[in-house]
């Protein structure tokens, strides 16, 4: 079992809880410390670590005061040259060189976004649940099989969209920066076909727009196309 906790999601802000009972990670770590301290109950001590993404402040805002509070921080190089840090409690990772937090095995990946060395993570837990978390990303190049719960983007539909730039509501420039950087609802159904989820138990859909999604309509077609129990936060 996992125990799956959105503190915040969004372009405001991105930070989850995940737990298999007996090590409790964050995954991102994108708003105030204070808010992240608010969602955790101030239980900071419970955390064996966080996972950073990228370097976008709506995944890292609060990496400083984790770190001050003397968190350990994972996160690539590249991120970390991106947001400029240099703190002995930033251990760097590295896309396919897997790596252990307490009864978690981590393999990290990389992913498609317009920063510096972005990832993906796989985590295993001893009890043999298996997640995948996969944010901010137009495209995920890898397969993976037997997954049990899955944490992905799915921040726009392509109606939406095409709707929003016809309005005038979202600029074309935009539109072209959306499509290079984020996974879409088309594509996350690609993503499903072509991935086995036949133990798949839950699927907790992530960083939804504000503006360039129906939620409606997302949550319709992923439910009909995966017949698994979802989750938007």
């Amino acid at each position: 079992m996992i125990d799956i906790q959105t503190i915040a999601t969004g372009s405001k802000g991105n930070c989850y809880r995940v737990s298999d009972g007996s090590t409790a990670l964050l995954l991102e770590a994108g708003i105030t410390f204070k808010a992240i301290q608010q969602g955790l109950d101030f239980k900071t001590s419970e955390i064996d670590g966080v996972l950073v993404s990228h370097e976008h402040m709506d995944h890292c805002k609060g990496v400083e005061g984790c770190l001050k509070r003397g968190m350990t921080i994972y996160m690539s190089q590249g991120t970390k040259d991106g947001m400029g840090l240099d703190n002995a409690q930033i251990r760097i990772i590295k896309s396919k060189e897997q790596f252990r937090i307490g009864t978690w095995t981590i393999l990290p990946f990389d992913v498609q976004h317009d920063v510096n060395e972005p990832l993906g993570f796989l985590l295993q837990s001893d009890n043999g649940s298996k997640l995948l978390f996969a944010t901010d990303t137009y495209y995920i190049k890898y397969k993976f099989s037997g997954l049990t719960h899955l944490m992905i983007e799915c921040n726009y539909d392509q109606q939406t969209l095409d709707e929003n730039v016809e309005s005038g509501r979202t600029h074309p420039v935009m539109r072209k920066r959306v499509m290079r950087s984020h996974f879409s609802l088309e594509n996350l159904i690609e993503f499903f076909k072509a991935n086995d989820l036949s133990k798949v138990e839950e699927i907790h859909l992530l960083h939804l727009s504000d503006s360039n999604s129906n939620v409606e309509r997302i949550f319709k077609t992923v439910a009909r196309a995966t017949g698994k129990l979802i989750h938007i936060p």
